[in-house]
């Protein structure tokens, strides 16, 4: 299997979540906590440093009270 990362794209990623989080006037840890994962994982997945599954991706938009697919308009 061909591991292949767009790595734009995920920053991109990461700086829209930041944007989005930041407008609900949440800390990455009230995120973190809200939707049950690690700190450091919203941390890593706002610096673009990891390809985030889309399990994860779900829980920060419940967390956020968005659709998905707001996470991915940037």
């Amino acid at each position: 299997m061909i591991k292949t990362k767009n790595k734009k794209f995920i920053k991109s990623f990461g700086k829209n979540l930041s944007a989005l989080r930041k407008k609900a006037e949440l800390t990455q840890e009230d995120l973190a906590n809200d939707a049950d994962i690690p700190l450091s994982q919203v941390g890593r997945i706002e610096r673009g440093e990891v390809n985030t599954t889309i399990s994860t991706v779900y829980v920060l938009a419940k967390a956020l009270d968005i659709k998905v697919t707001e996470l991915f308009r940037f």
